[in-house]
C-alpha cells in the first residue's frame, strides 16, 4: 500500500489542507477502481466503511491477490469535515460559496473532444487510451483559484482514468440505495445485488454534474458529440461509476460497515479484481432498477411537527399516509400522501419542517419528471 497526501490550494494565511489517498496493487497491471467515501462530510457511513475495507485491501495486498490497483480515500472532503456552526457540522455546502461538494464539476467531454477528435481511430483501446490521457492533461493544467476548485481537481486527477468509481454517501434516514447513469448499469448491476440495495435509481443524466457523472458522463457524452459530428469510431464507456448511499446519517456501526466493506469485496472477487479460488455468487436482487426520474420527493404544504407514519424500506401504494404535519397553534393536521406505488427509500432525519421543505421520497417505476433530477 502507498498513501499519497496531495495538498490542496492554501484559502489564508497559516491555513493548509490535504487529501489522502491509499494506493493498493500495481497501476497497469489491470482495471483501475476508485472508491472515495463522505464528499458531503457529515455523511460518515462511508468513511467507516473505507476503514474497514483498508484492512481487508492490505491482506489481500500482502497474498498478491489485487489484479489490477485499487485507490481508496477515505475522507474526499477534508474541508467540510472541519466546518462546524453553532455545533452542529456543515459537509453538504462549502461555507464561502455555498456550493454543494458534489455539484458543478467540469464538463469533460467538451473538454477534450477538440484534443482528441482528429486522432481517434478503429482500435477502442486505443482511444480510450487517447481519451484517459486527454482528461489527465486537461486537468493537469487547469489552475484552480479556490481550495473548492483544487479539491474537485485533485479527486478528479486520481478518477479520470478509473475503469470504476464507487462514491460512497449516505441520506439522513434511509435504506441502501443506489444512483447510477443509464449507460453504466449493465455493468454496474451486480455491484447493487451484492450490497443489497433497497432502491436503484437510473438517469441518464440527472444534472448539475455530480462527481460520479462528471466521469461516467463523459463516456457517452463524447460518443454522442462524435456520432452527432458523423464520426463513426469505437469508443466504450471505459468509466462506470454510482453513488451509494449506506442508508442514514446514524447508521454508523462496525455491524454495518463491515457488511458493506465485506459486500465491496464480494463484487471485487466477482469482477475478478481480487484473485479468489472460488468467486462468490451473485446475491438474488433486492428490488427492480427505477427511473430517478419517477422518484417522488414530497414536500410539506405548511410548517410543523413532522410525524411519519410509514417506515424507511416500506413498499407504499398510491393514497397511502406517509407523513402528518401538526400545527399546534392552528391545530390542524395536514395529510401527506404517496403519489406514487414504490418503495420509501428514503426521509428527512429532524422533526420539524417549514413550508416547502421535502420529507422524503418514494421510488416510482414510470418516469414523470424531467430536468435536474437531484435536491440541492
Amino acid at each position: 500500500m502507498q498513501r499519497i497526501d496531495h495538498p490542496l490550494l492554501s484559502p489564508s494565511l497559516g491555513s493548509h489542507r490535504s487529501l489522502t489517498s491509499f494506493h493498493f496493487g500495481q497501476p497497469g497491471s489491470g482495471p483501475k477502481i476508485v472508491i472515495q467515501a463522505s464528499l458531503h462530510a457529515e455523511e460518515l457511513p462511508g468513511m467507516l466503511v473505507a476503514h474497514h475495507l483498508r484492512a481487508l485491501l492490505e491482506t489481500f495486498e500482502a497474498a498478491g491477490q489485487i489484479q489490477g490497483e485499487i485507490v481508496l480515500v477515505p475522507v474526499a472532503n477534508p474541508i467540510g469535515l472541519a466546518q462546524r456552526l453553532d455545533h452542529k457540522p456543515m459537509g453538504r455546502f462549502e461555507l464561502d460559496t455555498s456550493e454543494n461538494f458534489n455539484r458543478h464539476y467540469p464538463d469533460l467531454a467538451a473538454a477534450v473532444e477538440p484534443a482528441v477528435t482528429l486522432q481517434l481511430g478503429g482500435d477502442a483501446a486505443v482511444n480510450v487510451g487517447l481519451v484517459r490521457r486527454a482528461m489527465g492533461d486537461y486537468l493537469r493544467q487547469w489552475s484552480p483559484a479556490t481550495e473548492l476548485q483544487s479539491l474537485r481537481r485533485t479527486l478528479l486527477l486520481l478518477a479520470h482514468d478509473a475503469d470504476f468509481m464507487l462514491d460512497l454517501h449516505c441520506d439522513c434516514e434511509g435504506v441502501l440505495h443506489f444512483y447510477t447513469e443509464e449507460a453504466c448499469w449493465p455493468q454496474m448491476q451486480e455491484l447493487a445485488h451484492f450490497l443489497g440495495a433497497e432502491a436503484i435509481l437510473l438517469a441518464k443524466s440527472s444534472g448539475n454534474r455530480p462527481i460520479d457523472e462528471c466521469l461516467s458522463g463523459a463516456w457517452w457524452q463524447l460518443a454522442d458529440r462524435l456520432k452527432a459530428r458523423g464520426l463513426n469510431v469505437p469508443l466504450p464507456q471505459a468509466c462506470c461509476s454510482s453513488t451509494i448511499e449506506l442508508r442514514g446519517e446514524l447508521d454508523v456501526s462496525h455491524a454495518w460497515a463491515a457488511l458493506d466493506a465485506q459486500a465491496i469485496v464480494g463484487w471485487l472477487q466477482f469482477i475478478k479484481m481480487l484473485a479468489c479460488q472460488q468467486p462468490p455468487k451473485l446475491p438474488a436482487a433486492r428490488c427492480l432498477a427505477t427511473p430517478l426520474a419517477g422518484s417522488e420527493t414530497l414536500k410539506a404544504q405548511s410548517p410543523g411537527i413532522v410525524v411519519f407514519a410509514a417506515e424507511v424500506g416500506q413498499q407504499l401504494q398510491v393514497g397511502d399516509l406517509v407523513v402528518e404535519i401538526i400545527d399546534p397553534i392552528d391545530n390542524t393536521v395536514q395529510r401527506i400522501t404517496a403519489g406514487v406505488t414504490g418503495v420509501f427509500y428514503a426521509r428527512i432525519r429532524d422533526r420539524y419542517i417549514t413550508a416547502g421543505g421535502e420529507l422524503g421520497k418514494i421510488a416510482g417505476t414510470s418516469a414523470f419528471r424531467s430536468g435536474d433530477l437531484l435536491g440541492a
